[in-house]
């Protein structure tokens, strides 16, 4: 394995480096594969359902709201009731505070430090 590109690479070709967070993989192929995966999900037809790509996480600067399928109990953990209420209102104010709630406790640089809301920075 090797550690890092040579600089003067970089330098010759005017690359931009990019990173995919902070931590350290084994080599670069993880993160190649998911910086292909992040650029060719953008390309219409590539995904399943056209409105996947506009409701993913990070698209409203915010990370996505919690899911739940099927059983509706799952080892004693049941799915909110909201979700099972049918008033699509209520249930797009649950997921929009469940999004800001998980985003404020797993990336709150995301969030605006005035508002506490989805920051404009990316």
């Amino acid at each position: 394995r090797f550690e890092g590109v040579d600089e003067r690479i970089i330098d010759a070709r005017g690359l931009e480096e990019m990173s995919i967070g902070d931590f350290v993989l084994s080599g670069g192929e993880i993160a190649a594969l998911a910086l292909i995966d992040a650029c060719v999900r953008l390309i219409p037809g590539v995904m399943g359902e056209e409105a996947s790509g506009v409701e993913e996480s990070f698209e409203a600067g915010v990370l996505e709201y919690p899911h739940y399928t099927r059983p509706r109990d799952f080892e004693g953990r049941d799915i909110p009731e909201v979700l099972l209420s049918g008033d699509h209102a209520r249930i797009a104010k649950w997921r929009h505070e469940q999004a800001l709630a998980l985003t404020r406790a797993r990336r709150p640089d995301l969030l605006s430090p005035q508002t506490g809301d989805a920051s404009r920075r990316r």
